[in-house]
């Protein structure tokens, strides 16, 4: 993993631009990177997530908008900057940090996943370009909290019970 001494603050700017802002954190019982956390993450999404991303690609396709195309579960053991994640990019990485972006004309997404001990933090800020991306914020933003609420309860449920 690449290491960089300019650390970035995982949010795309101060919150007072930002038109989407959240920080969740969860005791997972065990001390992980950046990447394990966001492997972990990623590794069984939130039942309808496969659903949701097919009709997010499907209605933002009728607005020019690049299809993602979702998670597909497989994350590298490694990562550098300049990398990709499934449909984002790595902007930085240490063990402790990992900063993804996807960016386009419509918005502006920034997730960071970092750990302190055994704690996960995912912190997630938007910033919107543009009416689409207004109108597409709406019900996603909703959606994110309680799915990044949901994935690190169950992260760390998971855990607990791999440890004993």
């Amino acid at each position: 993993m690449i290491e960089n001494s300019d650390s970035p603050s995982g949010v795309l700017g101060p919150q007072q631009i930002l038109n989407y802002f959240d920080v969740q954190a969860a005791d997972v019982g065990v001390r992980l990177t950046a990447l394990e956390a966001w492997s972990l993450s990623i590794a069984q999404p939130v039942p309808f997530l496969k659903t949701a991303f097919k009709m997010r690609d499907w209605v933002s396709s009728l607005f020019g908008v690049k299809k993602i195309g979702g998670f597909t579960g497989q994350v590298p053991d490694e990562v550098a900057v300049g990398d990709q994640i499934d449909f984002f990019l790595v902007e930085y990485c240490d063990p402790a940090t990992l900063v993804l972006t996807v960016r386009d004309r419509h918005l502006d997404v920034m997730t960071c996943v970092s750990t302190a001990d055994t704690t996960v933090s995912i912190t997630s800020s938007v910033i919107v370009h543009n009416w689409f991306g207004h109108i597409y914020m709406k019900p996603v933003g909703l959606a994110h909290r309680w799915i990044v609420w949901f994935t690190l309860r169950r992260m760390a449920r998971s855990l607990m019970l791999s440890k004993g």
